[in-house]
Parts: structure tokens; sequence; C-alpha cells
């Protein structure tokens, strides 16, 4: 048949009309809004994943935002329950959860929470007042009141059993890091102990109010570590604080961000790619994102990625094991 201009362009134009109908139709099973499991503020996980939340909103056009949390062990229960459509977690946190271990739901296995994409790892740091006296581990004195973040996050549920295998003893205090660093400045605390990605908003901020001890590890302290925690040897860049002349060694742990494992399929495909493919955007969040990039997926060695997150990674040469895929 001889195809004519107006024809071609009758064609073009009802082609053009199934395709957005199509696309209208493939969302149709998507959330109208959504929001993120974080932490508390002063902390990076509610940096990053508030800006992180604005991003894929502004993206995708729909409502989405930042909700300030306990951290890691409460986000994966509200994922989990389908409280909050994302969450971000520490892998020891996410196995624990999922095998029915969270100090916040002894024998739930919190099975409904799927991974999405690498974000950074966590460092375990240790921050005193220059003025303490306190510039080691072994220097913390016996009965130091030491601030350990929000109850049942990362930091609470790991550093303090780490510090006892390292003799040290201690009052335990919780809260939310900015409070914690304004009780440290206060002389209300000897030490924060923090869990959280490089650059610590907190931290950043006692510099440039005090001045501070950032405290490393010794490498026995470290060997020591490794062998009971789920943790990795781990180097502060000294360009992370002012206070640091040298690289700060330490230990740390993984995070990834996690959805529930019921969302539609093309919705985490499309919040995967548009994350996995503007790490530029995701840095201008956090400078901590600069590993959220696809070569870090086998970082996750604990839940199974959702089957929307493995499609994009398949495609861009990504290779996931099939027994890692919901």
């Amino acid at each position: 048949m001889r195809m004519t201009n107006k024809t071609t362009a009758l064609l073009l134009a009802g082609s053009a009309l199934f395709t957005a109908f199509s696309a209208q139709a493939d969302k149709s099973d998507w959330p109208e809004s959504f929001t993120v499991g974080t932490a508390s503020q002063g902390g990076t996980y509610y940096v990053y994943g508030s800006g992180w939340a604005n991003f894929i909103a502004d993206e995708l056009d729909i409502s989405g935002g930042g909700e300030v949390t306990g951290g890691p062990n409460q986000n994966m229960a509200l994922v989990h329950n389908g409280d909050a459509a994302f969450g971000l977690t520490t892998m020891g946190p996410a196995a624990a959860g999922l095998n029915g271990e969270s100090p916040l739901a002894p024998g739930v296995k919190m099975d409904n929470v799927c991974a999405m994409f690498p974000m950074y790892e966590t460092p375990f740091s240790i921050t005193t007042l220059a003025d303490s006296g306190i510039e080691s581990i072994s220097d913390i004195p016996d009965g130091a009141k030491i601030g350990f973040g929000p109850a049942a996050s990362t930091s609470d549920t790991y550093f303090p059993e780490m510090l006892k295998t390292l003799g040290v003893d201690f009052e335990r205090r919780n809260g939310g890091w900015s409070d914690l660093g304004g009780q440290l400045q206060d002389g209300l605390l000897d030490v924060i102990a923090f869990a959280a990605g490089i650059p610590i908003p907190a931290v950043s901020q006692l510099e440039v109010q005090t001045d501070v001890n950032i405290i490393e590890f010794t490498q026995d302290e470290v060997d020591t570590v490794l062998e009971d925690y789920p943790v990795a040897e781990f180097d502060i860049p000294a360009s992370t604080y002012s206070t640091l002349e040298e690289d700060s060694r330490v230990v740390s742990m993984w995070n990834f961000a996690m959805t529930s494992c019921d969302m539609p399929d093309d919705f985490i495909y499309e919040v995967t790619r548009l994350t996995m493919e503007n790490n530029d955007k995701m840095r201008s969040i956090h400078r901590s994102a600069e590993t959220t990039v696809p070569e870090n997926i086998d970082q996750n060695t604990v839940l199974p990625f959702h089957p929307g997150a493995a499609r994009w990674y398949k495609e861009n040469g990504y290779d996931i094991d099939e027994d890692m895929i919901d």
C-alpha cells in the first residue's frame, strides 16, 4: 500500500497515543505517594534518604519524602509491614530482621523486604571533646557516659557490644545524633559512638563549634572486632573532617536501600534506573553516595533483590544469582 504523508502522520499520532496509553496503564498500580524510613535528624540516613526521596518524587511526579525513624531495625519493620514503601538499612540489622532476631520484634521473620541498590559503608567512629583527655579507646574511663544514637539503631545494636569486647566499661545513652552532639558539647556525655555515613553532619557541626578528637581503632582492636561482628576494616579519609590530619582506621558495615517485595516491578525498575543512572545527582545529595553505584551490588549477601531492580541490573550487564532475586 502506498503511504501518503497524511497517512503516515495519522499512524504516527496513533502510535504515540497508544504508547502514552500503555505507559499510563503500566503505572496504574504505582503508589500515589511514598515515604522513606531514614533515622534521626543530624545523621547521614536522614540527609541521604530525604534528599533521595525528593529526587525520586520529582522525577516520577509523585509525592514522596523522608520520615524520621529509629534507624535500620525500625526501617526493616516499617517496610516489612507495608508502613513505608522504602527504607535504609545496614547488613547487620537486615540479617537479624530476616532471621527473626530483630531486637524490635524477636521471632518475627521480616521476609517481605527486598534490596534495591547499594548506598555506602557505615564507619563506626568515636568522637570526644579535645579537652576530655580521651585520645584512644583505651583512654575511655570506666563509667564513661557514651551516646550510641537512637535505640535499636545500627550504632546502638553493635557499638556497645564492640566496646564491651574491647574492655570498655560505660553508661549507655540514646538519642538523635544532633541531640547527642549538643549533650557532648555541654559536658553531659563523655563520648559519642557514631555509626553513620561520612561526613556525619553532627560531627561536622561540632568541629565548627569546638575542638574534638576523632578516635581511631588500633590494628589489634580492629582484628578483635572483625572476629565477632559483621564488619570490615575501613579508613576514614583525612579529607572528611578538618580535625583529621591523616586517615583514621575504624570498621564499617554496608548500607542498602530496600523496598517491600510487593511493590510493582515497573515502579521499582524506574526507581532503580533513576538512582543508578544519576550518580552526580546522588553525590549532590550526600557525598557518601560516591559508592551508590551498581558495581557494589555484590556487597549485599543478605536480602533478596526486588525483581524490578534485578531487571535493571541484568539489562545493564550486572550479574545477580537467581537465588538472590525474590
